[in-house]
């Protein structure tokens, strides 16, 4: 795991740009804090820093091809990269180290851009082919690993974080202030546009050549659900074998491993499987002093169960606020997620012991474990019912959600959009300026209209998968992790348990009321006691409660009525919305975070010298 940086230009003097490039890569430095490497010619340059986990004595980077031809900076883990290396020796590629990044090489030399499609792994890289004046990138199945890119004129830059384009002389650093509304909306924008003007993030699957000044982005695999006839015996089993072999081909490293364990299903079945071939594995758990939100009751009983040591951390109400500025810092765009923030904790914790975690983000979107997608099957079977009567029942019942959604076309009523806001109306009422933008379930059309033919249930589930997953919870995951130089894996995230998810009928996804029935089938057979059946928990974060406590109120308040909120907000609207939370008439917690979160990120960004004093 590291990070990558690089740019292209025509005539540029070699010496200046290699002095850009390592510039660019100190902004990223915590990706990785155990070297550095750099590669300029007079048409382009590329930086590395690197966190060593595998062939630490020979994986430098760049690393070159046998004639110098080929250069690579690589981000990520290739699991099947013995294999690939033995076929490729087959060929009669020469391999001069034992290191993962050395694949790609040799990968690209025998199959060119159809590379991606062999790598199972987490990866994003960036091969310079300087016969050609190629540039080619590449980011894995599922975004696990994140890449960005700028282009201005003939130049284009790129880059593992946002940040690092900042110490680029061609970088215009502008607010992508169209998409304010989005972005309040759903937390996330839902597309590959960020909130810095021209910046791009390449989508999960996707790669990018540029050559000759020109840029050009494609898909190179696109999973769909294709359910296949099973038993949950037999589904149970399968899914069982898939995240025994993912999980041993995760474990694979040069350095110790540890895993993240919250005492639900989803992360006790990886620790389960990496206890098998590495008993007493480290473990780690985070929680609060609070017991209501608290998972470390649970993380203690599984770690008990499951015969591991259990190292754990807690948060404070001081903590979680002074944290937050790095927080947003490391994020690169506003994230008001709440969970991120003992995630970060979390990883300073377990990087005190390991390098290396595993974690169990990502079963729930491949096995159905959200609540939402059991809402999709009774909206689902609610649209057989004649469209006369529901409009009739919806018109007599207006204050009931379910019948008033039912009525909308399928995008409106299933998309994750309107996440901090209920409706546009109650959105732009705390914006200063109108930006004409549309419904945020508008910006997921696209993504519904692509699996019209799905039923309702697993139309979520392939959109969540295409916006949520990789804009949410592994964007976190991956930047909280990176912030303390430590590589975080998901084995559920892997081509084979994918496979299976996709296989799997819906009703072994999700039914009307019971999350991931396969899953935690599987789970039934491989754990002991009743930590198949933990409840799903998410990342509970007493924040509410903190809210209105006097001295947490009075710091938001203050960050309410400053100058940038003053810039954006209508103030007055935002100090209405807090103290109707403090005096618990209502719970806007998620949006007073958000506001709360998107000022702080802009000071930084915006407000202050880059890099700012964390």
């Amino acid at each position: 795991m590291c990070g990558i940086v690089g740019f292209t230009s025509n005539g540029h003097d070699p010496a200046a740009a290699k002095r850009t490039a390592q510039a660019m890569a100190d902004l990223i430095r915590h990706r990785g804090p155990d070297g550095e490497g750099y590669y300029a010619d007079t048409r382009a340059a590329l930086g590395h820093r690197r966190l060593s986990i595998i062939d630490i004595d020979g994986g430098g980077q760049p690393m070159f091809n046998e004639d110098g031809a080929l250069v690579v900076v690589f981000n990520g883990e290739i699991y099947n990269y013995r294999a690939l290396r033995t076929r490729l020796q087959r060929l009669g590629h020469r391999f001069a180290t034992d290191s993962d990044t050395e694949v790609l090489l040799h990968g690209y030399e025998a199959w060119g851009t159809a590379l991606p499609r062999r790598l199972r792994g987490m990866f994003a890289f960036a091969l310079w082919d300087r016969r050609t004046g190629t540039l080619f990138c590449a980011r894995d199945l599922f975004g696990i690993k994140p890449l960005y890119y700028y282009q201005r004129g003939r130049q284009l830059l790129f880059a593992s974080e946002i940040k690092a384009l900042l110490a680029h002389p061609a970088f215009e650093k502008k607010l992508n202030e169209a998409r304010l509304p989005d972005w309040l909306s759903m937390e996330y924008l839902p597309d590959s546009e960020t909130l810095f003007a021209g910046v791009y993030e390449l989508p999960p699957a996707h790669t990018l050549l540029w050559q000759d000044g020109r840029l050009t982005t494609a898909r190179y695999a696109a999973p769909q659900f294709r359910p296949r006839p099973g038993s949950l015996r037999h589904y149970a089993g399968a899914i069982g074998d898939a995240l025994a072999d993912s999980a041993a081909a995760h474990r694979i490293a040069d350095v110790p491993v540890g895993c993240f364990l919250s005492g639900g299903v989803d992360s006790s079945l990886v620790v389960r499987e990496t206890a098998r071939n590495q008993p007493a594995v480290q473990c780690f758990a985070v929680g609060y002093a609070e017991q209501a939100y608290s998972e470390l009751p649970a993380a203690r009983a599984a770690a008990a169960a499951l015969g591991v040591p259990l190292h754990e951390t807690t948060v404070t109400a001081a903590d979680f606020f002074a944290a937050n500025r790095a927080i947003q810092w490391y994020l690169d765009e506003p994230m008001p997620n709440p969970a991120e923030v003992p995630l970060y904790f979390l990883c300073r914790a377990a990087r005190q012991h390991v390098k290396v975690v595993l974690s169990g983000e990502g079963a729930d979107e491949l096995f159905g474990g959200y609540p939402l997608y059991q809402q999709a099957v009774w909206a689902g079977r609610w649209q057989a019912v004649p469209r006369a009567l529901r409009r009739a029942l919806a018109g007599l019942l207006p204050g009931c959600g379910f019948l008033r959604r039912g009525a909308l076309p399928r995008w409106q009523r299933a998309a994750r959009a309107n996440y901090v806001f209920e409706t546009t109306q109650e959105r732009d009422k705390y914006l200063l300026r109108s930006y004409g933008a549309p419904a945020p379930a508008r910006r997921c059309k696209p993504y519904f209209d692509a699996v019209r033919h799905l039923d309702e249930p697993t139309a979520v589930q392939w959109v969540d998968m295409q916006t949520w997953l990789p804009r949410d919870i592994l964007r976190k995951a991956d930047r909280m992790s990176m912030a303390h130089g430590l590589e975080l894996r998901v084995p559920f995230l892997d081509r084979r348990v994918l496979a299976v998810a996709l296989a799997l009928p819906r009703r072994l996804r999700c039914t009307g009321r019971r999350g991931k029935p396969a899953l935690r089938a599987a789970a039934a057979c491989r754990l002991p006691g009743r930590l198949a059946e933990a409840p799903k928990r998410g990342f509970p974060v007493p924040l509410a409660d903190w809210l209105r406590q006097d001295e947490t109120y009075a710091r938001v308040r203050a960050k309410l009525t400053g100058p940038v909120a003053a810039r954006f907000f209508d103030t007055a609207a935002l100090c209405a919305l807090l103290d109707a939370h403090r005096a618990g008439t209502t719970n806007a917690m998620t949006k007073i975070w958000a506001f709360y979160c998107f000022i702080e990120w802009y000071e930084l960004y915006f407000e202050e010298k880059i890099p700012p004093v964390l």
